[in-house]
């Protein structure tokens, strides 16, 4: 790289840093936000990040955290090394700009994720007047997992770490802290409700924008459980942390993967965890996640930031579709499926009700969508309204060619970056013009929120509930799942615990 397309100096409070000249956007990757969780920081909370001498240059992404294999996701590029904590920023002016920011909290189950990914590009964003800024962060074993003489939830605290730096550093870059909005998709999403109930992260944001919220938060006996089971993988039963940060990231991650490989015969212990594809979530261990977000937000954890929260309308296709699933469910599947993950006992009664003409497909993906992010979304509106906070809710309902409204169609809509093997996954190619205008339309509906709280409709009130209907066109109105809020209404979504029940198949 040579000095003509870098940019001036901007001083964090750890070094100098330049970044890159792109178009009309200054870039700047890779700049540490904590130290290297490795060697006596491993399984640790995340400590700063230590002073450089000189100008750093911040031209390419950090390396991203250890990666689950199982998901059959590519290793990112740039696998190799341990500076796993940075930060990335996207900013149209550094300076004394003062424009609003959005800083972006990846998803992937809480297993996979990292910011360099060509969805998370920030530019279209940024480009639109905010300072955008992504970071990694640790998952799985490193970042979720529940050992003796760790803290719990080091993923959670990661993002409050990368929180501190923005609120001490964005004004540099050109941002406001006092105007800051965290967003996240899925397991970002989750991230986004933990950080609203957890103390260390008071006061760090203006704004809350969570995309798709996965209903799944552990107790901490569920959890520890867990972590027993990987540390029998490791071949160390009954060891603590400090004995178990021994061991190298990659040996935790591998035995992490062999667990997910087991994870339906543990069903009559863990329940619903078991049928997932993970086992970690955020875990309400009374500390640093002292309940869960529904719970805090309605006792008014968040009442002082503004909150939009939505989902999409066909969350679970994606899942059917990437499993070969998609169009072959039987009877039988359908049926347990509604007893598995349903709202109590006569759930599959009243689905069928409700939804008389449903086949067994559309029913097992809408009992999957309102218990993964459906009705835990839109019950954090709920809470929001109920602990006297601004809401704002929305449903993407845009149907792609090739996917429909499905999970994580919102993250290229949103980001704009419409032009890469992701986003033609739901497009199949080209994305067509109305998903372009939707995207600007998202992106412009984003960026008005972080900058004064107002995404461009009413808010959500209890017994109202307006909700921003994404498509083409789109268009306000009642929340569009009235049928299932209504089937779920009487349901908390508390932590999962141990020994949930397992349904048995009939035949």
């Amino acid at each position: 790289m040579t000095d003509a397309t870098a940019t001036a100096p901007v001083r964090t409070t750890t070094g100098l840093v330049r970044g890159l000249r792109e178009g009309p956007l200054s870039v700047f990757r890779g700049i540490p936000y904590a130290q290297p969780p490795v060697g006596a920081l491993h399984l640790a909370a995340p400590a700063p990040a230590l002073p450089w001498d000189g100008v750093r240059d911040a031209f390419a992404f950090g390396p991203p955290p250890p990666q689950s294999l199982t998901a059959g996701i590519p290793r990112p590029a740039g696998a190799d090394g341990e500076e796993w904590l940075t930060v990335n920023v996207w900013s149209p002016q550094p300076g004394a700009a003062r424009l609003p920011v959005l800083v972006y909290v990846y998803g992937g189950a809480y297993l996979t994720g990292s910011a360099d990914g060509p969805p998370y590009d920030g530019a279209a964003l940024a480009g639109r007047g905010a300072v955008v800024v992504t970071f990694n962060y640790r998952v799985g074993a490193e970042g979720f997992a529940v050992f003796d003489g760790a803290p719990a939830n080091r993923g959670l605290l990661d993002q409050v770490a990368a929180l501190r730096w923005v609120r001490e550093n964005v004004a540099a870059f050109g941002g406001d802290p006092d105007r800051v909005t965290v967003f996240g998709e899925s397991a970002g999403a989750g991230s986004v409700a933990a950080l609203l109930a957890m103390p260390s992260a008071a006061g760090l944001v203006r704004g809350a924008i969570a995309q798709s919220v996965p209903g799944t938060f552990f107790t901490r006996e569920l959890a520890r459980d867990v972590g027993a089971r990987i540390a029998e993988r490791l071949g160390a039963p009954g060891a603590s942390a400090p004995e178990l940060a021994a061991h190298s990231p990659g040996a935790l991650r591998d035995a992490t993967d062999a667990l997910i490989r087991e994870l339906p015969s543990y069903a009559d212990r863990w329940g619903r965890v078991a049928h997932t594809m993970t086992p970690f979530s955020p875990v309400v261990d009374g500390e640093v996640l002292p309940v869960d977000p529904w719970t805090a937000l309605a006792a008014g954890s968040a009442r002082d930031v503004n909150l939009m929260v939505g989902h999409n309308r066909d969350e679970y296709r994606l899942f059917a579709m990437l499993g070969g699933r998609y169009g072959t469910t039987t009877e039988g599947e359908a049926a347990l499926a509604l007893r598995r993950f349903g709202p109590g006992p006569h759930a599959e009664d009243g689905y069928r009700a409700a939804y008389p003409s449903a086949d067994p497909t559309l029913l097992q993906e809408l009992v999957m969508s309102d218990w993964l992010f459906r009705m835990p979304s839109e019950r954090l509106a709920e809470a929001q309204a109920a602990g006297g906070g601004p809401a704002h809710l929305y449903e993407l309902a845009y149907q792609s060619p090739a996917l429909g409204a499905a999970h994580a169609l919102d993250v290229p809509l949103v980001f704009g970056t419409l032009d890469n093997d992701f986003s033609r996954m739901f497009f199949g190619g080209e994305a067509p013009a109305d998903a372009v205008a939707l995207s600007a339309e998202m992106g412009e509906a984003w960026t008005a929120f972080a900058a004064h709280g107002n995404p461009g409709w009413e808010p959500y009130r209890t017994g109202e509930r307006l909700t921003r209907i994404f498509d083409a066109p789109s268009a306000t109105g009642p929340y569009p799942q009235e049928a299932s809020r209504r089937l779920w209404q009487d349901v908390a979504f508390s932590p999962l615990d141990l020994g949930t029940p397992e349904p048995v198949a009939r035949s």
